[in-house]
C-alpha cells in the first residue's frame, strides 16, 4: 500500500461542514492525521463530526469558526491550529459561499457590481487570505501541503457562470504564481476543479456502456481522493497545477 505520510500530521480544512470539506476531513483522519474543522454556520454539525474523528484519545479533531467576510478570521483559524498543535501542514481551502447566479436572460452588461463583486471575491480572497498566514509557519518547518478547491463548474461553462469563472481563475493564479516562490521551503500548492458533484452516484445500468469519463459527475469522496495525494508525502513533485475532474475544462 502506498504510504501517504500522513500519520500524525496536522490538517486544516475550511468549508468542513460542506459535502466535498466533510469527505476531505475523513480522508484525512482515516489516514491518521488531525484535523481541524473550519465552519461558519454548522457549529453542531462540525462538532459532531469532530467527535466522529476525534478517536479513542479524543485529541484528533476539533472545530473552529471561520468567516469567509472576516478579514481576521483567516489569521485566527491558523493560529489556533497551530497553537492546538504545535504547526499546520496541510490546508485544504474548501470554503465558499454560494452566491446566486445571475438571470440567464439579463445581459452581462446590465449585472450591476454590487451583485457579482461578492461572487468573484467570495471565490478566492478568503483562500488567498488563509494561504498567506498559513504558508509562513509552513515554510519555518520546511514542509507543507496546500490544496485550494474551487467550486463545480459545469464542464462546458455556463451563461451565467462567467463572475465564478474569474474567481476560478483567481485560484490558477495564485497556485502558479506562488508555488515557484514556496517550492524550495519544502511547500507544494495546487487547485482541484471539480465538475458537476453527486452525493451519490447511481451504478450504470449493465444494458448500457459507462458514460465516457470526461462527463461523469464527480462524487465528494472523488474529490477527497484527490486532495489526499496533492496534500501527502506521496505528492513530491507535483505543485503549481489545477487538476480538474468530472469533465472540467
Amino acid at each position: 500500500m502506498l504510504d501517504l505520510g500522513l500519520e500524525g500530521r496536522t490538517v486544516l480544512v475550511t468549508g468542513a461542514t460542506g459535502a466535498i470539506g466533510r469527505a476531505a476531513a475523513r480522508a484525512f483522519a482515516e489516514q491518521g492525521a488531525r484535523v481541524a474543522l473550519a465552519f461558519r454556520h454548522h457549529r453542531e454539525a462540525a462538532e459532531a463530526l469532530a467527535a466522529e474523528l476525534s478517536g479513542p484519545d479524543g485529541g484528533r479533531a476539533f472545530a473552529v469558526p471561520y468567516a469567509l467576510d472576516d478579514a481576521a478570521s483567516p489569521r485566527w483559524v491558523v493560529a489556533a491550529v497551530e497553537e492546538h498543535w504545535g504547526g499546520l501542514d496541510v490546508l485544504v481551502a474548501a470554503a465558499r459561499r454560494r452566491g446566486a447566479r445571475r438571470d440567464p436572460h439579463t445581459r452581462f452588461e446590465d449585472v450591476p457590481e454590487e451583485h457579482w463583486r461578492p461572487l468573484v471575491a467570495d471565490g478566492f480572497v478568503p483562500a488567498m487570505r488563509t494561504v498567506q498566514w498559513a504558508v509562513a509557519g509552513m515554510r519555518k518547518r520546511g514542509w507543507g501541503r496546500i490544496a485550494l478547491v474551487a467550486s463545480p463548474q459545469a464542464p462546458d461553462g455556463a451563461v451565467d457562470g462567467e463572475f465564478h469563472a474569474v474567481a476560478r481563475a483567481g485560484l490558477h493564479g495564485l497556485v502558479r504564481g506562488l508555488a515557484g516562490e514556496v517550492g524550495g521551503d519544502g511547500v507544494l500548492i495546487n487547485a482541484v476543479c471539480p465538475g458537476p458533484t453527486s452525493p451519490d452516484r447511481p451504478p450504470t445500468p449493465p444494458d448500457r456502456p459507462p458514460a465516457s469519463p470526461d462527463r461523469s459527475p464527480t462524487t465528494p469522496e472523488d474529490i477527497a481522493r484527490a486532495l489526499l495525494f496533492l496534500c501527502s508525502a506521496a505528492n513530491g513533485t507535483v505543485t503549481g497545477e489545477a487538476l480538474t475532474l468530472g469533465g472540467c475544462r
